[in-house]
Protein backbone atom coordinates (compact mmCIF):
# COMPACT_ATOMS: atom_id res chain seq x y z
CA UNK A 1 0.00 0.00 0.00
CA UNK A 2 3.18 2.33 1.00
CA UNK A 3 4.69 2.20 -2.33
CA UNK A 4 1.03 2.42 -4.02
CA UNK A 5 0.79 5.62 -2.42
CA UNK A 6 3.77 7.01 -2.83
CA UNK A 7 3.66 6.50 -7.15
CA UNK A 8 -0.52 6.10 -7.04
CA UNK A 9 -1.20 10.03 -5.02
CA UNK A 10 1.50 12.13 -7.02
CA UNK A 11 -0.25 10.34 -10.35
CA UNK A 12 -3.56 11.10 -9.84
CA UNK A 13 -2.53 14.88 -9.09
CA UNK A 14 -0.44 15.12 -12.03
CA UNK A 15 -3.07 13.52 -14.40
CA UNK A 16 -5.45 16.91 -13.13
CA UNK A 17 -2.54 18.89 -14.40
CA UNK A 18 -1.90 17.05 -17.59
CA UNK A 19 -5.50 15.17 -18.54
CA UNK A 20 -4.18 14.76 -22.31
CA UNK A 21 -2.61 11.92 -20.73
CA UNK A 22 -5.29 10.94 -18.24
CA UNK A 23 -7.05 8.46 -20.80
CA UNK A 24 -3.80 6.56 -21.29
CA UNK A 25 -2.47 6.09 -17.57
CA UNK A 26 -5.75 5.16 -16.60
CA UNK A 27 -6.44 2.57 -19.23
CA UNK A 28 -2.86 0.91 -17.73
CA UNK A 29 -3.89 1.23 -14.14
CA UNK A 30 -7.58 -0.16 -14.91
CA UNK A 31 -5.81 -3.05 -17.55
CA UNK A 32 -3.33 -3.94 -14.28
CA UNK A 33 -6.16 -4.49 -12.16
CA UNK A 34 -8.39 -6.73 -15.06
CA UNK A 35 -5.36 -9.29 -14.93
CA UNK A 36 -6.06 -11.95 -12.69
CA UNK A 37 -4.04 -11.89 -9.16
CA UNK A 38 -2.70 -15.31 -10.60
CA UNK A 39 -1.80 -14.68 -13.60
CA UNK A 40 -0.03 -11.53 -12.42
CA UNK A 41 2.21 -13.24 -10.00
CA UNK A 42 2.82 -16.03 -12.47
CA UNK A 43 4.21 -13.61 -14.90
CA UNK A 44 6.67 -12.47 -12.19
CA UNK A 45 8.23 -15.49 -11.25
CA UNK A 46 10.40 -15.83 -14.71
CA UNK A 47 11.03 -11.63 -14.37
CA UNK A 48 11.98 -11.79 -10.34
CA UNK A 49 11.69 -14.83 -8.87
CA UNK A 50 9.50 -16.32 -5.76
CA UNK A 51 9.20 -14.92 -2.58
CA UNK A 52 8.47 -11.46 -1.39
CA UNK A 53 9.86 -9.50 -4.33
CA UNK A 54 6.84 -10.29 -6.65
CA UNK A 55 4.27 -10.68 -4.05
CA UNK A 56 4.95 -6.93 -2.90
CA UNK A 57 5.50 -5.70 -6.79
CA UNK A 58 1.57 -7.54 -7.86
CA UNK A 59 0.30 -6.10 -4.70
CA UNK A 60 1.36 -2.56 -5.50
CA UNK A 61 0.06 -3.01 -8.39
CA UNK A 62 -3.13 -3.61 -7.46
CA UNK A 63 -3.32 -0.65 -5.37
CA UNK A 64 -2.95 1.67 -7.76
CA UNK A 65 -5.90 2.23 -9.57
CA UNK A 66 -8.45 3.08 -6.42
CA UNK A 67 -5.52 5.91 -4.82
CA UNK A 68 -4.51 7.09 -8.61
CA UNK A 69 -8.16 7.15 -9.44
CA UNK A 70 -9.63 8.43 -6.25
CA UNK A 71 -6.91 11.08 -5.89
CA UNK A 72 -7.55 12.20 -9.48
CA UNK A 73 -11.56 12.83 -8.77
CA UNK A 74 -11.35 14.29 -5.14
CA UNK A 75 -9.16 17.24 -7.09
CA UNK A 76 -11.13 17.54 -9.98
CA UNK A 77 -13.80 18.02 -7.49
CA UNK A 78 -12.63 20.82 -5.86
CA UNK A 79 -14.67 24.04 -7.16
CA UNK A 80 -12.89 25.48 -10.13
CA UNK A 81 -14.10 28.64 -8.08
CA UNK A 82 -12.34 28.46 -5.45
CA UNK A 83 -9.25 27.60 -6.94
CA UNK A 84 -9.60 30.91 -8.93
CA UNK A 85 -10.24 32.70 -5.59
CA UNK A 86 -7.48 31.77 -3.96
CA UNK A 87 -5.44 32.45 -6.85
CA UNK A 88 -6.57 35.65 -7.06
CA UNK A 89 -5.19 36.32 -3.71
CA UNK A 90 -1.71 35.43 -5.05
CA UNK A 91 -1.13 31.65 -3.92
CA UNK A 92 0.97 29.84 -6.27
CA UNK A 93 -0.42 26.24 -7.72
CA UNK A 94 1.72 24.50 -5.02
CA UNK A 95 0.60 26.62 -2.29
CA UNK A 96 -3.23 25.89 -3.99
CA UNK A 97 -2.74 22.40 -3.96
CA UNK A 98 -1.61 22.19 -0.62
CA UNK A 99 -4.23 24.59 0.95
CA UNK A 100 -6.99 23.90 -0.62
CA UNK A 101 -7.08 20.84 -3.38
CA UNK A 102 -5.57 18.30 -1.04
CA UNK A 103 -7.37 19.06 1.81
CA UNK A 104 -10.77 19.18 0.06
CA UNK A 105 -10.22 16.16 -2.10
CA UNK A 106 -8.59 13.81 1.38
CA UNK A 107 -12.18 12.52 2.16
CA UNK A 108 -12.32 10.99 -1.51
CA UNK A 109 -8.45 10.02 -1.46
CA UNK A 110 -9.05 8.25 1.54
CA UNK A 111 -11.70 6.16 0.35
CA UNK A 112 -9.47 5.10 -2.66
CA UNK A 113 -7.24 4.01 0.08
CA UNK A 114 -9.50 2.33 2.15
CA UNK A 115 -10.58 0.50 -1.13
CA UNK A 116 -6.70 -0.81 -2.18
CA UNK A 117 -6.53 -1.10 1.84
CA UNK A 118 -9.27 -3.83 1.73
CA UNK A 119 -8.56 -5.22 -1.53
CA UNK A 120 -4.82 -5.86 -0.51
CA UNK A 121 -5.89 -8.06 2.45
CA UNK A 122 -7.44 -10.58 0.88
CA UNK A 123 -5.31 -10.61 -2.76
CA UNK A 124 -2.20 -10.88 0.20
CA UNK A 125 -3.24 -14.06 0.90
CA UNK A 126 -2.62 -15.75 -2.72
CA UNK A 127 1.01 -14.04 -2.61
CA UNK A 128 1.82 -17.39 -0.68
CA UNK A 129 1.68 -19.14 -3.58
CA UNK A 130 4.85 -18.13 -5.14
CA UNK A 131 6.46 -18.11 -0.91
CA UNK A 132 5.98 -14.85 0.60
CA UNK A 133 4.13 -16.13 3.12
CA UNK A 134 1.21 -15.02 5.43
CA UNK A 135 -2.39 -16.20 5.94
CA UNK A 136 -2.35 -17.85 2.90
CA UNK A 137 -0.08 -20.61 3.62
CA UNK A 138 -2.64 -22.74 6.09
CA UNK A 139 -5.14 -21.29 3.95
CA UNK A 140 -4.15 -23.67 0.67
CA UNK A 141 -2.41 -26.28 2.74
CA UNK A 142 -6.03 -26.63 4.66
CA UNK A 143 -7.60 -26.85 1.13
CA UNK A 144 -4.82 -29.44 -0.17
CA UNK A 145 -5.28 -31.71 2.91
CA UNK A 146 -9.24 -30.80 3.04
CA UNK A 147 -8.32 -30.06 6.34
CA UNK A 148 -11.33 -26.79 7.51
CA UNK A 149 -10.06 -26.03 10.73
CA UNK A 150 -6.52 -25.25 8.60
CA UNK A 151 -8.53 -23.10 6.23
CA UNK A 152 -9.77 -21.43 9.02
CA UNK A 153 -6.32 -20.90 10.72
CA UNK A 154 -5.98 -18.42 7.49
CA UNK A 155 -9.35 -17.20 6.65
CA UNK A 156 -10.44 -16.12 10.05
CA UNK A 157 -7.29 -13.68 10.90
CA UNK A 158 -7.29 -12.17 7.00
CA UNK A 159 -11.17 -11.10 7.37
CA UNK A 160 -10.53 -9.68 10.87
CA UNK A 161 -7.80 -7.71 9.50
CA UNK A 162 -10.35 -6.47 6.76
CA UNK A 163 -13.18 -6.03 8.87
CA UNK A 164 -10.68 -3.55 11.24
CA UNK A 165 -8.53 -2.22 9.02
CA UNK A 166 -11.60 -1.08 6.95
CA UNK A 167 -13.04 0.24 10.35
CA UNK A 168 -10.56 2.31 11.20
CA UNK A 169 -10.26 3.61 7.27
CA UNK A 170 -13.81 4.26 7.61
CA UNK A 171 -13.27 6.39 11.05
CA UNK A 172 -10.70 8.17 9.85
CA UNK A 173 -12.41 9.02 6.80
CA UNK A 174 -15.64 10.23 9.14
CA UNK A 175 -13.18 12.32 10.86
CA UNK A 176 -11.60 13.97 7.54
CA UNK A 177 -15.04 14.67 6.44
CA UNK A 178 -16.20 16.72 9.19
Amino acid sequence: LFIALIIGVPSGIILTRKPEIANYVFGVVNTIQTIPSLALLGFLIPLLGIGQTPAIIALSLYALLPVVRNTYVGIQEVNPILKDAVRGIGLTDMQILRTVEIPLALPTMLAGIRIATVLLVGTATLTSLVGAGGFGEPIFRGIASVQTNTILLGTIPTALMAILLDRILHWIESKVSN
